[in-house]
């Protein structure tokens, strides 16, 4: 089932999509929703990040260039790193690059969506605290990182985590491909099996630092590929079964204001 946010006739619905229809819905998807009667193409709508998260939890350098590179233990503790909840938007907003910079890094990626609470979870059953998936866009600055390897400030700013379009809950995580584009030009294109930390393990690690909350959303890592863009560059990131998100690279915002509904 494919979960969507977005605005029609200046207000804020969810709805579940199926092919050009979205059925609008009310209540939280998550938890207790129903269909209303109300019906919108998606031609009708601008799509908005799907999840409005509290936390965002990204991991680094997570992908091998062929199966084959794949280490034999996974590391005893993988890089993982906050960004803050001001950076994400959605599909087609503009990611704002930093007055200080050119340019900055694009990096398309799985983005898990947490359902329900989790502490101390065992791998083999953390896909049970999974409520779907999206795709994310962990744009970088990596000269905003500290020389000690913090990586906070280069992961922050404002309008840095694109995520969208849709959530699907019937996804099979280990068995897709994660794509980029940047000005129509394939940069990226890898199986999520050559993650050096699967993602299994990785929500039952993080669950043993942090309580684990529904909406909380966890980039899973990018493939080999990324590098810098600038001004005017278009950047599509894309996996098959979820659909695609594209982002225009500024150096102003044009965010519009919408009434909560």
């Amino acid at each position: 089932m494919k979960f969507g946010r977005f605005t029609f006739d200046n207000h804020i619905y969810n709805g579940v999509i199926e092919e050009e229809i979205i059925n609008i819905i009310e209540g939280n998807p998550m938890s207790d929703w129903s269909y209303t009667n109300s019906k919108v193409s998606i031609h009708d709508v601008e799509f908005l990040a799907p999840i409005t998260p509290k936390n965002v939890i990204g991991i680094g350098a997570n992908y091998v260039k062929d199966k084959e590179s794949l280490p034999n233990e996974i590391p005893e503790m993988p890089v993982f790193f906050l960004k803050p909840s001001t950076s994400v938007i959605g599909p087609n907003e503009p990611v704002v690059i930093p007055d200080q910079l050119e340019e900055v890094k694009f990096e398309s990626e799985l983005a898990i969506v947490i359902g329900k609470e989790a502490k101390h979870i065992q791998k083999e059953n953390a896909l049970e605290y999974v409520f779907g998936y999206t795709v994310g866009n962990d744009v970088t600055a990596p000269q905003f990182f500290h020389n000690d390897g913090h990586w906070t400030l280069g992961k922050s700013f404002d309008t840095f985590t694109p995520l969208g379009p849709t959530i699907e809950t019937e996804l099979d995580p280990y068995n897709v491909h994660v794509t980029a584009t940047v000005n129509g030009v394939e940069k990226q294109n890898s199986p999520t099996e050559w993650m050096i930390v699967p993602i299994k393990e990785m929500i039952a690690y993080l669950s043993t630092v942090m309580t684990l909350h529904p909406g909380d959303v966890i980039l899973t890592g990018s493939p080999i590929g990324a590098h810098f863009v600038g001004t005017d560059d278009v950047i599509t990131c894309s996996i098959k079964e979820i659909g695609s998100l594209t982002n225009t690279f500024s150096r102003k915002s044009t965010h519009i204001s919408v009434t909560q509904q």
